[in-house]
């Protein structure tokens, strides 16, 4: 490094440009520039060979390797500065030539005004203002609106299932007293329009009907409806206020509350929820009945009404098409009021008019009910098997000899049937040519309520009822095949009254039974439960007159 220092001292001699003491920094500079200029290409040399002797003599080859390089970097200066000069040069002559085309561009279009030029400071705070104030913004809208914006957001629908409430007489006694509760106000409603209707003051149907055809005339109909409502719901409120108002065209009954008993036996809850259950299939039954002929008018089961409903929908079409809508306000206004107040009174006063004139009333009378649709299609596959059975076929002696050893006549025309415990006529004690009908193949499941016993084992019994050609036989689902004690034969000459019976609602078959009178029972016998009444009633009562019509009676056929 002595030596390195030395040949650095020997290589900077005084120049002739350091005659002068400097002085300013004017000065200075010329005598910096003096002293790059002094600096020559041997004594470069000198420092190189120097440096290289010296790393030899202390094998530092890798300190000496960067100090190489950055002396290679010192001796590159200039030919970097001569490529930063050609480069600058390129570049200004490129910009002369911009701006002169610019110029030429710019003489020809008209001035624009200055523009301010941005440094790229002023560019970044701009950006972080714009950030700033669109966060802000962003914050105020969700702050405003953010609760509404939730309201959009789509989630998948969670199905919940409600727990289902165990059966008690109680809650079932409760919630139908809260139905009728709910149900009075339009019950009233509806039963102060009818008595408007029917004239039960006439003094404020008459006040009612001129009101109502005044304001249908002059159209004002649908407002003065409007205005009824809202007096109604004003009077609402006075009542819930504490006022006493009670108006009414028809006075209410008020119905004896009786206060709940705590403390039942299990007769009378048994008795309470029969009740309950009964009004609730009556209820049930109405709403279904309403709800079936309504689906049968519009489904073309009875085409007859299905036509008429079809035509008035064409003719109002039609009108409405040709007609002015306030000329058909009009004129449906006054209809309504006409219908309302006149012609419905008189079809309820002279019911024969009714029958014969009031449209709507034939039509919705005439529509079946689905229960009705399955009896009228019962009662045609009853009559065409009844009349099947009439043709019997003939076997000729000329026949007979084809028929083989072993088979009888009553194999030949049809094997006797036979029940699950067997034989139909070993069960019953019956000749062998007493079989059920056709009808009832099978029989019909019932019960049998035999009131003049008192044993409840022998007050009811299971079964299946049959009926054949002469006789009504019960055979009781509890009884052995050995023995016939619990099976019932009646023979159909016997029967003085046979009647539609129905004994408790909540049975099967909605406790549709038959009632049976004879000589040997001081009560009728009661088959209820039955699923297919109407279907047995039928045909036992058909084979009943057929055989009380016959001029011979049937000859006894019980072993």
């Amino acid at each position: 490094m002595a030596g390195f220092q030395e040949g650095a001292k020997a290589a900077t001699l005084p120049s002739r440009c350091s005659t002068s003491v400097p002085g300013t920094g004017r000065q200075q500079r010329r005598m910096a520039l003096c002293k790059l200029e002094d600096f020559t290409f041997d004594g470069f040399e000198l420092l190189y060979s120097g440096a290289v002797d010296k790393m030899k003599s202390h094998k530092s080859n890798l300190n000496l390797k960067e100090e190489l390089r950055k002396l290679r970097e010192e001796t590159n200066v200039d030919s970097l500065r001569q490529e930063l000069d050609r480069e600058r040069s390129k570049r200004m002559d490129l910009e002369q030539k911009m701006n002169d085309v610019l110029k030429t561009r710019l003489e020809d279009s008209p001035p624009l005004p200055p523009r301010k030029q941005q440094s790229p400071s002023n560019n970044g705070t701009e950006k972080r203002q714009k950030e700033v104030w669109s966060s802000r913004l962003q914050k105020w809208v969700y702050e405003r609106f953010g609760v509404y914006i939730e309201d959009f957001r789509f989630q998948p629908e969670e199905s919940t299932v409600e727990a289902e409430e165990p059966l008690s007489a109680k809650r079932l006694t409760e919630n139908m007293r809260r139905l009728k509760r709910g149900a009075r106000p339009v019950t009233n409603f509806l039963r102060n329009l009818s008595a408007l209707s029917n004239w039960h003051s006439v003094y404020t149907s008459a006040i009612a009907f001129i009101i109502y055809m005044n304001a249908a005339w002059h159209g004002w109909a649908i407002p003065m409806l409007l205005f009824l409502a809202i007096l109604r719901l004003s009077l609402n409120y006075l009542i819930a206020r504490g006022w006493r108002i009670q108006w009414s065209i028809v006075p209410e009954v008020s119905e004896p509350s009786e206060p709940p008993k705590e403390d039942l036996t299990v007769s009378e809850k048994f008795q309470l929820v029969l009740d309950v259950a009964q009004k609730a299939q009556n209820l049930f039954g109405k709403m279904a009945d309403v709800l079936e002929k309504i689906k049968n008018l519009f489904m073309w089961v009875q085409p007859e009404s299905t036509r008429k409903l079809y035509i008035c929908l064409w003719m109002a079409f039609i009108t409405s098409c040709v007609l002015p809508y306030k000329l058909m306000g009009f004129m449906m206004g006054l209809y309504a009021g006409i219908k309302f107040f006149i012609i419905d009174f008189l079809f309820k006063s002279c019911p024969k008019l009714r029958d014969k004139y009031d449209t709507p009333f034939i039509v919705w009378n005439s529509l079946p009910t689905d229960p009705q649709l399955k009896e009228r299609t019962n009662a045609t596959v009853s009559r065409r098997l009844s009349g099947t059975e009439k043709v019997q076929p003939v076997v000729s002696r000329s026949n007979l000899a084809t028929i083989p050893c072993g088979v009888s006549r009553e194999e030949e025309t049809g094997r006797s049937h036979s029940t699950k415990k067997g034989a139909f006529h070993e069960i019953f004690n019956l000749l062998e040519s007493e079989r059920p009908l056709a009808v009832c193949e099978n029989g019909w499941r019932c019960c049998l309520i035999n009131r003049d016993r008192k044993m409840p084992t022998d007050y009811i019994r299971n079964g299946v009822l049959y009926v054949t050609e002469n006789y009504l036989c019960f055979e009781s689902s509890s009884s052995r095949s050995s023995s016939s004690k619990k099976n019932k034969v009646i023979k159909l000459v016997d029967i003085t009254d046979i009647q539609k019976y129905k004994v408790l609602s909540v049975l099967p078959g909605s406790g549709m039974g038959i009632s049976i009178a004879t000589p040997s029972t001081q009560k009728p016998l009661v088959f209820g439960a039955m699923i297919h009444r109407d279907e047995a009633f039928e045909a036992i009562f058909t084979q009943y007159m057929k055989i009380m019509t016959t001029t011979k009676p049937p000859a006894s056929a019980e072993l």
